[in-house]
């Protein structure tokens, strides 16, 4: 069906006709509209802010992990092992848990045949390495810049295959009826300043959200300056959040984000604060009885990544002492590669015998962290160079960032929402839990699209709908936009001040919402942001229409800000500390000598395994723990599933 026009108010807005609609250009929307073409589904587009934003193609760590089935000829493993260590994580769905560990390898291969380089042996063994919260070496990497390489090759192999990408097009809002999707109102970028004002409408009947994490909550954060998010259509539109409270946060540079992990810690670079005067010290070793303890616990840190309350005597100590340095004393916090820890200069042999065993194995028992690092990864000195910053002439500035959100959209085993035809892949479908291993999601996000994708061909007709739900909704919706836009375009300009609230109340999130918890300043937080949010359209005036784009976005984050604190309320009462954040109790924090140590709630067990939904209800949202659903147990006997599958694929619709 070709393009059309729908008349509002005298307006004329574009309207694009589609079976499927995929929002956002990373690794989990081109694999979607990958495997839809191949799947006969080629009435599809991909919609994006910009083709080159985005966390996969941005971001990554010391080696960037992709987490999969062993594959390697020493390694003993199972689909049902790895879908029990996924639902162990806790706060997974054990659907979820089992589809990602049945699909690693299908995914994984994919990946390595459109040329993700993916190392092997000599005879093609995919070896694999340990990583945070897995009992196995299922780990790999392509280096520094997996997630990117990932997203090249899908991107390219989508342009092979002529699939429509509409760039710079920006999701605003989700067209709902009756609990069906029925399509979205987005603007136009490219189309601003003209008569339509860039809104456009796409009327389809499947829409796969991989817009990513909800970048944009945090000041203190490791997405790329590029990502936001856009979680809150979706939250806005009726869909249920699952786990919204629950993030990764751990130690990141500032001036280039990028996490820190890994290798980054293993080599042990020096950690120093300045003050405001510019006096530096070495101050790892003030809070520990032996700086070799310290040093352990930095080495074990490139382990055991994200902090955790699991492990706030042990790595995770590391980041608090870089928090209290950093927001308790008011200094700034660098690793330096350039020199030893003090306690180094007569040798290794007081270490740990895991950090000797490692940096031996590694042949890296060399003086200076660079040197080390420069052996056993150079990728990872070469990934900051590229951006300016050489670290054998000059310190590293971290602290403690916001780098991924567990939480996110709640789906189904085929990651479909509770908005029938409506899907979530990546990051922003909420399948992740309290304690994934390090880079389970790049494989959840090539797990989930691809379900959705399958599910979509396997249940519905390949065609283009004609509903009375779109034309009604699409309608009303799009004359009350044009009603906020006219209302909002004047003489009087606010967007700047809006820009600042929005900054002021990222910071407030880091503050007091982020790994360290302050219930009664993020509650306040709670309330200033619904008062923004029910006045926004009222109070929001521009004189320049390029600023609209951004001015909508920020009312998206203030949403999904707003459905994110109401879970972290919820959880802050009935569990306590768990997982990533740490909850202070009421009467404020105390400091010893060893750890800069908040007197915060305890982990309050649920009665069993369970998973915090979050939703719209009315002008606010509410929170409700509900119990996950178990791992199933589907007949695996060869003839019956051949019998079954074959039934399936002659009964297709």
């Amino acid at each position: 069906m070709k393009d059309t026009i729908l008349s509002i108010d005298g307006i004329h807005i574009p309207v694009i006709s589609l079976d499927t609609a995929i929002i956002g250009s990373g690794c989990a929307g081109f694999n979607a509209a990958d495997w839809l073409y191949d799947l006969e589904r080629k009435d599809i587009a991909v919609l994006t802010e910009g083709i080159n934003m985005g966390t996969s193609r941005n971001t990554g760590s010391d080696k960037q992990t992709y987490y999969k089935l062993s594959l390697a000829s020493d390694e003993a493993d199972s689909v049902r092992q790895m879908a029990s260590d996924l639902f162990s994580g806790g706060y997974v769905n054990g659907d979820n848990a089992l589809a990602e560990a049945a699909n690693s390898v299908r995914c994984f291969i994919k990946l390595a045949n459109l040329k993700v380089p993916f190392p092997t042996n000599e005879y093609g063994e995919y070896a694999g390495y340990k990583t945070d919260h897995d009992p196995r070496q299922r780990a790999t990497s392509a280096g520094p810049l997996t997630s990117k390489y990932m997203t090249e090759c899908l991107e390219r192999s989508v342009r092979q295959k002529g699939i429509r990408i509409l760039n710079r097009y920006m999701a605003i809002k989700l067209l709902v009826w009756n609990n069906h999707i029925e399509g979205l109102i987005c603007l136009n970028q490219n189309a601003i300043n003209t008569s339509s004002m860039g809104i456009t409408l796409v009327k389809a009947r499947h829409v796969i959200l991989a817009t990513g994490g909800p970048a944009g909550c945090y000041l203190n954060s490791v997405y790329p300056r590029s990502q936001t998010g856009m979680s809150g259509i979706a939250l806005e539109a009726g869909v249920k959040g699952a786990n919204l409270d629950q993030w990764q946060y751990g130690l990141a540079s500032t001036k280039f984000r990028w996490n820190v992990s890994g290798t980054y810690q293993q080599v042990l670079p020096r950690y120093i604060s300045v003050d405001q005067d510019g006096y530096e010290r070495e101050f790892l070793p003030d809070y520990f009885d032996d700086p070799f303890k310290a040093l352990d616990m930095e080495f074990l840190k490139g382990y055991e990544w994200p902090f955790s309350i699991e492990n706030i005597r042990t790595s995770s100590k590391i980041d608090m002492i870089v928090y209290y340095e950093t927001v308790v004393l008011g200094r700034r916090v660098y690793m330096d590669f350039r020199n030893d820890p003090t306690c180094l200069k007569d040798g290794f042999h007081k270490l740990g015998q895991e950090a000797v065993t490692y940096l031996s194995n590694s042949l890296s028992l060399l003086p200076k962290p660079i040197e080390r690092l420069k052996k056993m990864n150079p990728l990872a000195i070469d990934l900051y160079l590229t951006h300016g910053i050489d670290l054998s002439k000059e310190p590293l500035e971290i602290s403690v960032c916001a780098q991924h959100h567990n939480g996110g959209l709640a789906v189904d085993s085929n990651w479909e929402t509770n908005i029938k035809g409506l899907y979530a892949a990546g990051e922003a479908a909420g399948t992740f839990g309290v304690r994934r291993p390090g880079g389970s999601a790049l494989n959840s996000a090539q797990v989930g699209s691809m379900r959705a994708a399958q599910h979509i061909a396997y249940t519905t007709k390949a065609d283009i709908f004609n509903s009375e739900g779109f034309e009604i909704t699409a309608a009303s919706e799009t004359k009350a936009l044009i009603n906020h836009i006219k209302y909002m375009v004047n003489n009087t300009d606010t967007a700047f001040s809006i820009i600042d609230k929005k900054n002021e109340i990222k910071k407030k999130m880091s503050l007091f919402a982020a790994h360290v918890r302050n219930r009664e300043k993020f509650m306040a937080l709670l309330k200033e942001l619904q008062e923004i949010v029910d006045s926004f359209y009222i109070n929001t005036k521009l004189t320049d229409m390029n600023k609209l784009p951004e001015l909508l976005k920020t009312r998206d984050i203030f949403i999904t800000q707003i459905a994110i604190l109401s879970a972290m309320e919820k959880a802050a009462k009935t569990t306590g500390s768990i997982g990533s954040s740490l909850v202070l109790k009421n009467g404020g924090e105390t400091l010893d000598r060893y750890l800069p140590d908040f007197t915060f709630e305890p982990f309050k067990p649920l009665s069993s395994n369970m998973i915090l939904l979050t939703q719209k209800s009315g002008n606010h949202y509410q929170s409700e723990y509900v119990p996950v659903r178990e791992i199933p147990c589907p007949d695996v006997w060869f003839e019956n599933v051949w019998r079954e599958y074959r039934h399936r694929m002659e009964n297709l619709l």
